[in-house]
C-alpha cells in the first residue's frame, strides 16, 4: 500500500507539467521523441531542485521525469565547483523494447538561477558567449561521460539533450564526437546564440538589409583570414559536421534562441540572390568569433550549425520566461514549423 501511495504521488507531481497524455510513446513519432527528450531535460533540473531543498526518498520529485517513460537514472553528473547536478545518464528498460528508442539519454539542464547554482552557472553562461565554454570541468566531464557511453552501446544508440546552458554544452559535445566520427542523435532546446537580435527587428528590408551587409563584412574577414587559394583548417572543420543534423528547436519570442531563425532564413535569401558562395564561406563566421581572432583568441564560433532540423514554436507566448521554458516542447497542443537546413 505504501508503495502504490507513493506512485500515486509521484503521478500526481509529474501531473503538474508533465505530458501524462504520452501513456504510450510511438517512437518513430517526432513530437513524441521531442517530448521525451524535454521531459529527460527536466528531470536535470528535478535533480538538482531535490539536491537543494534535501528533497529525500518519497520526497523527491524528478524520478517521475523518467520512470514514466521506462527510462532509470544511471548516473548523476555532478560540477566539481559548486557540487551541484548539471547532467543526468539516462537507461532504457522496457518489457516492450523498441528498437527506436535510444538505449542511453544524456541530458543537460540549464542556468538555475538559485543562490547555490546563480554564480557557477552565470560563469558557464559567459564562457558560453566568449566561445570558451570548452575549457570549462563541467564540459571536460560531460566529453569523458559521453565517450565512455560510446565506448558501452556506440553513439546509434545515445541521444544528447539539453536546454539553454545545457543546450550548449550538448551543441559543443555533438560537434567534437561528430568530428571524431561518432555523430549522435541531438536535441537542442532554446540553445543560445550570441549576436544582437536581429531577428527582432519587425522590419523585413531593415532586417535583410543587415544581414546582407553582416555576410559582406565576414566575407571579406574570412578571405583575409585564408587567403584566395589556401583552404583552412577551420573550412574542414565546418565541412566535416555537415552530415551531423541535429534538432534544433526556438522560440521567436525567446532572444537567446531566435537568432537560429535568422541564421537559417538568411543563408536561403542568398541562395535566392545568387549569393550562395559567399554564404557558404561566413555562415561558419560571426562577428564575435571575428573580433576574437583578431585578438588571438579561438575564433571557432561554437553556437554556429552548418546542418540542423529548425522547428520553430509558432505558438504564442505572453513573455520572455515561458518563450525559453522547457515546458513548451511537449505541449499536446504544440503547433510548429521543421524545416530541414543541409549545408551542400
Amino acid at each position: 500500500m505504501a508503495k502504490q501511495e507513493a506512485a500515486v504521488s509521484e503521478l500526481e507531481i509529474f501531473s503538474l507539467s508533465g505530458p501524462l497524455y504520452l501513456t504510450a510513446v510511438d517512437w518513430k513519432n517526432p513530437h513524441h521523441r521531442r517530448s521525451v527528450a524535454a521531459s529527460l531535460v527536466r528531470g536535470v533540473y528535478i535533480l538538482e531542485r531535490d539536491r537543494q531543498e534535501n528533497r529525500l526518498g518519497h520526497q523527491a520529485q524528478a524520478s517521475p521525469w523518467w520512470n514514466f517513460f521506462h527510462f532509470q537514472l544511471s548516473r548523476m553528473l555532478i560540477d566539481d565547483v559548486d557540487y551541484s547536478v548539471f547532467g543526468a545518464i539516462y537507461e532504457y528498460h522496457s518489457f516492450a523494447f523498441d528498437c527506436n528508442a535510444p538505449k542511453f539519454v544524456i541530458a543537460f539542464r540549464g542556468t538555475i538561477k538559485k543562490p547555490d547554482t546563480k554564480s557557477r552557472d552565470l560563469k558557464l553562461d559567459l564562457q558560453c558567449i566568449s566561445n570558451r565554454l570548452h575549457q570549462s570541468s563541467r564540459f571536460q566531464l560531460s566529453m569523458q561521460v559521453i565517450q565512455n557511453v560510446i565506448s558501452l552501446v556506440g553513439a546509434a544508440n545515445i541521444w544528447l539533450a539539453g536546454h539553454s546552458l545545457g543546450s550548449a554544452i550538448a551543441l559543443l559535445a555533438g560537434k567534437n564526437m561528430t568530428k571524431m566520427g561518432y555523430p549522435m542523435e541531438t536535441y537542442l532546446f532554446n540553445p543560445p546564440f550570441p549576436s544582437a537580435p536581429i531577428e527582432r527587428i519587425n522590419n523585413e528590408k531593415v532586417k535583410h538589409g543587415i544581414r546582407v551587409a553582416s555576410s559582406v563584412v565576414k566575407a571579406g574577414f574570412a578571405v583575409a583570414k585564408k587567403g584566395q587559394n589556401q583552404r583552412s583548417q577551420k573550412d574542414d572543420s565546418f565541412y566535416a559536421l555537415s552530415e551531423w543534423v541535429p534538432g534544433l528547436f526556438v522560440n521567436p519570442a525567446d532572444y537567446i534562441c531566435s537568432e537560429y531563425i535568422g541564421y537559417f532564413e538568411h543563408r536561403k535569401k542568398m541562395e535566392k540572390i545568387g549569393g550562395s558562395k559567399i554564404e557558404r564561406l561566413v555562415t561558419q563566421y560571426s562577428i564575435g568569433s571575428m573580433i576574437s581572432g583578431v585578438f588571438g583568441g579561438d575564433s571557432e564560433a561554437l553556437h554556429l550549425l552548418p546542418s540542423a532540423n529548425l522547428t520553430i514554436n509558432l505558438s504564442h507566448c505572453p513573455d520572455f520566461k515561458r518563450a525559453h521554458g522547457i515546458h513548451q516542447w511537449w505541449d499536446p497542443n504544440f503547433l510548429g514549423q521543421s524545416e530541414l537546413h543541409l549545408f551542400r
